[in-house]
């Protein structure tokens, strides 16, 4: 929140002023009595104040870790998804998670950088087999490495959104007369 500038110049300040935490805060209006006498401590302790803010303690534990990273995994390949579901963390954290614990896995970043990363053949064939509905959505999904939704997306770009996701599979064979009855 406070630059090291703003924290040393508040400390200099503290000790130049006989340690009135009232006469500083005046002075400088800022920080609270509490963060100033803490920085004071720190600055005694060290003879310097640490460049920038230094957790102690691990926010998320491993298992924490382990469960987002799996969620990401078994659900559309999702950051926003996997936060969403899970209520922490943000999208850089996940990210590095999943670098760190699956670096095959590593997602990448969905926008006019993410779709460069397929040929027009591979999107098309991609595009084709949804529609066709040979296999899942969810497996051509998987198949490629790519969220249902940029699956989608690419079907959108190809053949515009009037176009139904499904289209009626042709045969070669006569039609069921009942079925067209029921038709």
């Amino acid at each position: 929140m406070y630059s090291y500038e703003d924290r040393i110049r508040a400390v200099k300040l503290y000790i130049k002023l006989g340690l009135r935490v009232g006469a500083t805060l005046r002075q400088l209006w800022y920080p609270t009595k509490n963060a100033l006498k803490s920085w004071y401590r720190e600055f005694e302790d060290h003879q310097d104040l640490s460049a920038g803010k230094v957790r102690s303690w691990q926010k998320y534990s491993d298992e924490q870790k382990r469960i987002s990273v799996e969620h990401f995994l078994n659900h559309d390949r999702c950051i926003t998804g996997a936060i969403k579901a899970l209520g922490y963390p943000c999208r850089d954290t996940l990210a590095a998670w999943i670098k760190d614990l699956h670096s095959e896995a590593s997602h990448h970043v969905v926008g006019k950088a993410g779709g460069a990363l397929y040929d027009p053949e591979v999107k098309q064939a991609a595009v084709i087999e949804l529609c066709t509905r040979q296999s899942s959505a969810q497996a051509v999904a998987q198949k490629l490495a790519v969220s249902r939704p940029t699956l989608y997306k690419w079907k959108n770009q190809l053949l515009g959104r009037e176009v139904p996701t499904s289209m009626k599979f042709i045969s070669d064979s006569p039609p069921d007369p009942q079925r067209l009855a029921l038709e």
